[in-house]
């Protein structure tokens, strides 16, 4: 009888342990980014942020980390070589491909520019802010501004706009290959993202469907578009996931500690024949988790129903369980260092860390012990987040003041709630047993995943999201939105945000069929954690849950594609590719236990695994084979090579001084600052030959750039230094993103005359 690659786990693993590998491989890549982030970020404060106290401080943090949140790993994934060696080769594939459809965003237009230059910026100088150099100009003057597009003007320097976290990973790649390097960094980071949404997979579904998932993610769209530049959404969801995997293992571990290693597989023994009566079918072999599920069925774990085996079985097991789950949390937490948005993400991780120890006060004292570390790993990632936040990146806080303070007033009203719920646990037992045991409760939660699918999808006929400006940015963000509806034939109505259609964003992304299995399984879970099984599945669920909820309610970012599509990559592609996998598994096994033979078992799984890729690839084939912005460091390298040694530059145009100003001061290395404009989009002629001779009399060299050759003609003879034709994003409001638009970015210079009357 033959057997299909999704059939693997029916040959016995005879190496050290395939599994074990890819266990190993699917949380380096967490753990080594949270020590380069936690050496790096007071190293940038201190002003030191140099390849060599980088590598000296970085190296031994993220090798710490590794030893002990690998030490003593459990057997938590059975897997064969085959499967092992499936995801590390879409892993690898994934990398060569994105990276030689990489883009080269340099110019200042979006996010991808504005990290690539912060990140160009600590490689070259290793500290922040950005100093004005105003001496370079004579001094501070009415008509010169040092802020421009991603970069704040704040208390005498240029503080860049988003958070450090991702930043300071770009940087490695410029020490090591200068910006051809930092270039490379996104698809090795995607790459990597590729190994840790297959560790989960393996963890909480089974090796079998690890490959499937990776290839599935790796070829949907989003995940090509932040692979391929300097986004900071890879990161953050190397990290979330990462989390979710270190955690898994920790209450492996304490398992292991507390009731003894599980018993071996038997050769040639269908894992799935062996699967916890608990669990259910289409969940892991190895049910890993802290919370006793009889207990949990209580309403309260371990009230009545206390472990079998009393706690203490392997002392040294159970703290390395606890240690776990304090890197875990550190993880978690430091998710918020690379986006402010995972200070939402990382939520249930307090509600759940709150439970453990409600958990461990209610009397299951062997259920509860990963509370305590969890949570305090979460407060330090968290708090060393909010420091980067606070001391680097304050303007960016008080421009999300609107969203935030909302989200800040959540947190908090999460962590009173969960500190009262772990305060009154003991009394809360009997109240909480007897809402267990409320008639049809699983069924009933199971049919509100259902209906809350169903409402998203249906919003588009229930709601059209508008705002109508109110600040200087929404009337921008406006003109955009009616810009891009008059290419496309739409409506014209700049309040329009289109948040109403994120549902079919999923949709495009990861496949109608996905999103049905999502659905689906996520019903399902729910239904059985409500009955108190499948316990592994409480924190998962909730993390994809609450983000996929939050996030397509409100996705907060202009609603163009694919731009507003990197929204959905930390956590809602992932999630729901995670959730599909294994409702597949789920229809899988029903044919089993239906009484379907392997080859019919066979074809479905077959069947399903073609249904969830051939509609990503469709849909990310149109923008796949091209790459975005090519050209960029070319024209940059030329435009840094044509300024003068000691110029000090003056941007005498809007579109030029959003885009270069601070391309010049960190790939240039040089002085750089905008005038002040008027109506007619140039600044005043006697502003201009003030700040020239006061550029001279400091002994520099006055160099003036612009975006055509009329706006610096006047003041000297102009030189055409940058004549970029390329390709940019999409700009799709309605529609899956299907092919690029062209860009064209000019510069021109010129070094102004010498005044005959100075």
């Amino acid at each position: 009888m033959t057997t299909g690659w999704l059939d693997r786990t029916r040959r016995p693993s005879t190496g050290p342990s395939a599994g074990k590998v890819l266990a190993v491989v699917s949380v380096v890549p967490a753990l080594v980014l949270a020590g380069w982030l936690l050496a790096g970020l007071p190293l940038l404060l201190l002003g030191w942020f140099r390849p060599l106290a980088a590598v000296l401080l970085g190296l031994p943090a993220a090798a710490l980390l590794c030893r002990y949140g690998l030490r003593r790993l459990p057997e938590t994934i059975p897997a064969t070589a085959w499967q092992v060696t499936g995801v590390i080769a879409v892993a690898l594939a994934s990398g060569v491909f994105n990276g030689l459809f990489r883009s080269e965003q340099l110019i200042v237009r979006r996010d991808p520019a504005t990290y690539a230059q912060y990140g160009i910026w600590l490689a070259r100088h290793g500290s922040l802010p950005v100093p004005f150099q105003e001496q370079a100009f004579g001094g501070l003057d009415p008509a010169l501004h040092f802020d421009s597009v991603g970069f704040y003007g704040f208390d005498g320097a240029v503080v860049p706009q988003f958070m450090p976290g991702a930043p300071m990973l770009h940087a490695v790649g410029a020490w090591l290959g200068d910006v051809a390097g930092l270039l490379l960094v996104p698809p090795v980071l995607g790459a990597a993202a590729v190994l840790v949404l297959a560790g989960v997979v393996a963890r909480l579904v089974g090796a079998r469907w690890a490959p499937l998932a990776a290839l599935v993610f790796a070829v949907s769209l989003p995940i090509l578009y932040t692979s391929r530049t300097t986004f900071s959404e890879i990161p953050s969801l190397i990290l979330l996931f990462g989390g979710l995997a270190l955690l898994y293992d920790a209450e492996a571990r304490l398992r292991s500690g507390v009731i003894g290693p599980p018993p071996p597989v038997p050769s040639g023994t269908d894992p799935a024949a062996i699967r916890s009566s608990t669990a259910g079918v289409g969940d892991p072999p190895l049910v890993s988790s802290g919370l006793d599920p009889a207990a949990i069925r209580s309403g309260v774990a371990g009230v009545d129903h206390p472990p079998p085996v009393s706690s203490g079985t392997d002392p040294a097991a159970i703290r390395s369980a606890r240690t776990g789950a304090a890197l875990a949390g550190l993880v978690f937490g430091l998710a918020v260092m690379v986006r402010i948005d995972g200070l939402r993400d990382v939520l249930p991780v307090l509600v759940y860390a709150g439970l453990l120890i409600a958990v461990r006060r209610a009397g299951n004292r062997d259920g509860g012990r990963l509370g305590v570390p969890l949570l305090g790993g979460l407060a330090v990632g968290t708090g060393l987040g909010f420091a980067a936040a606070y001391l680097l990146s304050r303007p960016y806080l008080k421009y999300l003041s609107g969203s935030l303070v909302p989200l800040l007033a959540i947190c908090g009203a999460v962590v009173v709630l969960t500190v009262a719920v772990a305060a009154l646990a003991p009394r809360l037992a009997a109240p909480l047993r007897r809402a267990a045991r409320i008639p049809r409760l699983p069924e009933i939660t199971g049919g509100l995943v259902v209906l809350a699918g169903a409402a998203f999808a249906a919003r588009p006929w229930l709601q059209t999201v508008i705002r109508p400006p109110a600040t200087v940015e929404d009337r921008l963000t406006a003109d955009f939105i009616m810009g891009v509806q008059r290419v496309n034939g739409l409506p014209i109505d700049g309040s329009r945000l289109y948040y109403e259609n994120s549902a079919y964003w999923v949709i495009w992304y990861v496949g109608l069929p996905a999103a049905l299995l999502a659905t689906f399984a996520a019903a399902l879970l729910a239904r059985r954690l409500v009955r108190g099984t499948a316990p592994e599945w409480l924190l998962p669920l909730a993390v994809i849950a609450w983000t996929t909820a939050t996030t397509l309610y409100r996705p907060g970012i202009t609603p163009d594609q694919p731009w507003a599509a990197r929204r959905l990559v930390p956590v809602v592609i992932p999630g729901l590719i995670l959730l599909a996998v294994w409702g597949l598994g789920w229809v899988r096994d029903r044919a089993r236990g239906a009484g379907y033979g392997p080859r019919a078992r066979r074809g479905l799984a077959t069947a399903g695994a073609v249904l969830l890729l051939v509609p990503v690839a469709f849909v990310s084939g149109g923008t796949a084979f091209t790459p975005i912005e090519r050209g960029e460091r070319a024209a940059v390298e030329a435009l840094c090579a044509a300024l003068p040694a000691r110029a000090s530059v003056l941007v005498v145009e809007r579109v030029t001084a959003a885009r270069f100003t601070q391309l010049v001061r960190s790939s240039c290395g040089l002085p750089a600052a905008r005038l002040t404009l008027y109506r007619t989009n140039v600044p005043r002629t006697s502003d201009v030959r003030r700040l020239v001779t006061r550029i001279r009399a400091a002994g520099r060299v006055p160099v003036l750039l612009a975006a055509e050759a009329r706006q610096v003609s006047g003041y000297g003879t102009p030189v055409h230094i940058m004549n970029l034709r390329t390709r940019q994003d999409e700009r799709s409001l309605v529609d899956p993103p299907d092919g690029t638009w062209s860009l064209a970015a000019d510069v021109w210079m010129t070094v102004p005359r010498e005044d005959p009357r100075t």
